[in-house]
């Protein structure tokens, strides 16, 4: 013979629910501000404004992930250095979550502080690799950086796990730069980056980028990566400003179907040429 349900019985359930439902949402509200502490920790760490050289432009895009906890490292740069040149980095901290938001802080500061020591783009990723190797953690960052001469238009490149950047030029002319490269930061001492020279000529532009903007489930990183290689052979002969490019390569971004952090630099000369 079944027992009726008291009214007892209904008042624990209903308690029961509430309970369960107070915790979850207390769940929620931590998640939420853990999600909005990562983002606003990306954002504060990354430069307010961008260095000016005559003749050349410089322009970003940046696009942060905050799907869950699922917040990233990227992190882009652009600096004037003692020597004159303008340094310039981008890079992506292995993980999404805090601290790899907060270990992106440290590369980042790493390579300006170190950039005063040397602006060898080799040299001064392997002294970051030291350094980050230094500070006994777990995470590891990818990274590209240049050195760009605005009195010749000199690029000098290292590049240290990270994807290629892509070059155009305004004569019709582009492709993705081939360079030794090395392996990534903070995993193994005494690491070597080979550095490749490049000369940016009028109308032309390199573009620097994260893997969130070209590789994704829907689009694998050599299709991608020819995407952005369309995109800035035809801004090059079109005489698109950076900026503009930028936005556009970033906009290309939402075809690889990912929930991951996007960055875009951009670096055109718009000048008349400069012999060396």
């Amino acid at each position: 013979m079944s027992r009726k349900p008291s009214t007892d019985d209904g008042d624990e359930l209903l308690a029961r629910l509430g309970t369960l439902t107070a915790q979850a949402r207390e769940r929620a509200e931590l998640q939420r501000s853990l999600v909005e502490l990562a983002v606003a920790l990306q954002r504060g760490m990354l430069p307010g404004d961008l260095p000016v050289a005559p003749g050349f432009q410089l322009a970003v895009q940046y696009s942060p992930a905050f799907h869950g906890l699922n917040v990233g490292g990227d992190w882009y740069d652009a600096f004037r250095m003692l020597d004159g040149c303008i340094g310039l980095s981008i890079g992506d901290v292995q993980g999404h979550n805090i601290e790899a938001a907060a270990f992106m802080g440290q590369v980042r500061v790493g390579l300006r502080a170190l950039a005063s020591v040397t602006s060898e783009p080799g040299e001064l990723l392997s002294r970051t690799n030291e350094l980050l190797l230094s500070l006994g953690t777990d995470l590891f960052a990818t990274c590209t950086f240049m050195r760009l001469d605005p009195s010749t238009g000199v690029l000098e490149s290292a590049r240290a796990g990270h994807i290629p950047c892509v070059w155009a030029t305004a004569d019709g002319k582009s492709g993705i730069a081939e360079d030794e490269g090395g392996p990534p930061l903070g995993i193994q001492e005494g690491q070597d980056y080979p550095v490749t020279r490049y000369r940016l000529s009028t109308g032309g532009v390199f573009v620097l980028l994260t893997d969130g903007v070209v590789e994704g489930p829907l689009l694998n990183v050599d299709e991608g990566l020819d995407q952005v290689v369309r995109l800035a052979g035809i801004a090059a002969v079109a005489g698109m400003d950076a900026g503009s490019l930028a936005a556009a390569v970033i906009k290309g971004a939402e075809r690889v179907g990912h929930e991951d952090d996007a960055a875009v630099l951009v670096v055109g000369h718009d000048a008349p040429d400069v012999r060396r």
